[in-house]
C-alpha cells in the first residue's frame, strides 16, 4: 500500500467511525420536537469531508492518546461546523439552495427551523465535549480548556467573527490582509481548535500545542485558499456544489488578489510551514499529521 493509498484509508476509516457516532449523538430518549430533531440530523448527516473530527482524532493519536477518548470532542466540533454552515446558507447570508449536491436545510425544512437547528447544534456542541471527562476520564482541567477554547475560537473572536467580516467584506475587501483575517478565523480557528483538543486530551506539553496550534493555523488557511482554487478549476461532480460560484457572487478571493499560480505556490509554502512545526517539537507520533497536510495540499473536492 502506498502512502497515498494509506491515508485515504485512514481518512475513510475515521470518517466512518464519526459518521456512526454522530448518528447518536443526539440521546434518542431526549422529548425534542420532530421536526427540530430531523433538522439536526440531516445537515449532521449530510457527509462531507470530516476533516475537522478527523483532525482531533489524529491529534490525539500523534501524542500517543487514544482517539477513542477524542471522540466526544470530535463529535463536537462537527456540530459546530455543520451550524456554521446551515446558518451560512441562510437567505440573510450566503443563500445557498444546495450543499454538498443535497438542498440546504432552510429549503427543507424552512428557515425558522435551520435558525434552530443549528443553535441547538451548536449548544449541543458544548454537551458533548463535557461527555470527554464523564466517559473517558479525562481531567476536568483539560475539558475546562478545551470549552473554553471552542468558546473563544467558535465565537465572536474566532469563526463567527470570521463570518461578520465576510459578510463585511461583501461592500469592499480591498486588502490582501482583509481576506487573510477572513480566512483564518471563519476556517482555521475551529481547525485549530480541533488539533489542540485532540492534543490537549492526550495530555500535550504547552510546546505541543503551540506546534499543533502553528500547524492548524497553516493547513486551515492552505485548505481556504485552495477553496478559492478549486471554486474556479474544480471539478463540479467532486465538489457538490456549482463552479466559480464566488465569481457569480463577486466575493474578492486569493486567486483575485495574487492569480492562480500564486495561490497554489502558497498553498505548498503553508503545508511545508505546518509540517515543520510538527517535525520541530517532539511528537511520538508524527506521521499521520504530516500525511494529512500532504493529502489536503493535493485534493481536489
Amino acid at each position: 500500500m502506498n502512502e497515498s493509498s494509506g491515508i485515504r484509508e485512514y481518512i475513510r476509516d475515521m470518517a466512518s467511525l464519526i459518521e456512526r457516532e454522530l448518528q447518536q449523538s443526539i440521546p434518542s430518549s431526549w422529548a425534542i420536537p420532530a421536526p427540530l430533531r430531523e433538522s439536526m440530523m440531516y445537515s449532521l448527516m449530510a457527509g462531507g469531508k470530516r476533516l475537522r473530527p478527523i483532525l482531533v482524532l489524529a491529534a490525539a493519536e500523534s501524542l500517543g492518546g487514544s482517539p477513542e477518548a477524542a471522540v466526544p470532542a470530535a463529535l463536537a466540533v462537527e456540530m459546530i461546523h455543520t451550524y456554521s454552515l446551515i446558518h451560512d446558507d441562510l437567505p440573510a447570508m450566503d443563500n445557498d439552495d444546495f450543499r454538498r449536491g443535497k438542498p440546504t436545510n432552510h429549503k427543507v425544512y424552512g428557515e425558522a427551523m435551520a435558525i434552530l437547528a443549528g443553535d441547538a447544534l451548536l449548544t449541543h456542541a458544548f454537551y458533548s465535549v463535557v461527555q470527554s471527562a464523564r466517559k473517558h476520564n479525562i481531567p476536568a482541567d483539560r475539558v475546562i480548556d478545551i470549552v473554553e477554547e471552542l468558546a473563544r475560537l467558535s465565537g465572536a473572536p474566532g469563526m463567527v467573527g470570521g463570518q461578520a467580516a465576510d459578510m463585511l467584506g461583501e461592500q469592499g475587501v480591498t486588502k490582501l490582509e482583509e481576506l487573510e483575517y477572513i480566512h483564518l478565523h471563519k476556517t482555521s480557528d475551529l481547525i485549530v481548535f480541533s488539533l489542540k483538543a485532540g492534543g490537549r486530551i492526550a495530555g500535550g506539553t504547552e510546546a505541543q500545542l503551540a506546534a499543533l496550534e502553528r500547524f492548524g493555523t497553516c493547513i486551515g488557511l492552505a485548505f481556504q485558499i485552495q477553496d478559492d482554487v478549486l471554486d474556479l478549476i474544480g471539478d463540479e461532480s467532486k465538489l457538490g456544489k456549482p463552479v466559480q460560484s464566488d465569481v457569480k457572487q463577486q466575493k474578492v478571493t486569493y486567486p483575485y488578489f495574487i492569480g492562480i499560480e500564486a495561490s497554489i505556490a502558497k498553498v505548498g509554502e503553508l503545508t511545508r510551514e505546518a509540517k515543520q512545526a510538527i517535525l520541530a517539537a517532539d511528537f511520538p507520533r508524527p506521521e499521520r499529521l504530516l500525511e494529512l497536510a500532504d493529502y489536503l495540499m493535493k485534493r481536489d473536492h
